[in-house]
């Protein structure tokens, strides 16, 4: 298995510092390439950043997804500058000014813009009140990507083709599920295996790994990939 060719992200949803580093100990001796993927629940935990703030030596995802006018979105960058962060994300529809604000002071942090959220489909978009549909819409918000020239994109492994013709950096695929039939908040999902196939660089998964025994669920997954 070629290492540098299957990357994960492991979402560590949770404001347990044991089971996180339990989690990393049983991931990152694995035969992929492993980052961690932390959110808003565990930044905002009581003890997330001061663990954070101690974590040498590995890939550090922080999926903020910032949503805000440039200067703030600006402001919270440097604010989490000590962190050693590697990836960060922004919502893209927080307007090309804002990625732009963002882009000039992220300096070594790849800043990652996330398209639709891939617990949304069609109808959900319809109700918050979009006109286009999740394809046309992810397709334009990618050029918006590659004009503010971010590091990276996240959508749908459903997109990743489509996406690819206009965005040539890294993306980034949640939504990852290795039985389709368990999707849980999850609306558009592929496997791992088709994510791959569809030329995604790096998959987030976080239940499929973290619910139950990870070793078991890390070998499932290799094997799935082996397949």
């Amino acid at each position: 298995m070629n290492k540098n060719k299957y990357k994960i992200f492991v979402a560590c949803d949770t404001v347990n510092i044991s089971k996180v580093k339990d989690i990393i100990k049983k991931t990152k001796k694995s035969k992929l390439k492993v980052g961690y993927k932390f959110g808003l629940e565990f930044f905002n935990s009581k003890n997330g950043r001061n663990f954070l703030s101690g974590l040498k030596n590995e890939i550090i995802f922080a999926d903020l997804k910032l949503h805000d006018i440039p200067n703030t979105c600006a402001s919270t960058i440097k604010a989490i500058k000590d962190l050693n962060v590697n990836y960060l994300t922004i919502h893209i529809s927080s307007g090309l000014d804002a990625l732009k604000a963002a882009k000039k002071v992220a300096n070594g942090i790849k800043l990652i813009g996330v398209t639709i959220l891939t617990s949304l489909d069609d109808k959900a978009l319809k109700k918050i009140g979009f006109k286009m549909n999740v394809k046309k819409l992810v397709l334009h918000q990618a050029r918006l990507a590659a004009k503010a020239k971010l590091d990276a994109i996240v959508c749908s492994a459903k997109e990743v083709k489509m996406v690819k013709k206009v965005f040539k950096r890294e993306i980034i695929t949640p939504g990852i599920r290795i039985s389709k039939k368990i999707k849980n908040d999850q609306k558009r999902i592929l496997t791992p295996k088709q994510a791959y196939d569809n030329g995604s660089n790096w998959l987030v998964i976080g239940r499929p790994i973290t619910k139950g025994n990870v070793k078991n669920n890390i070998q499932t997954l290799i094997d799935h990939l082996n397949q």
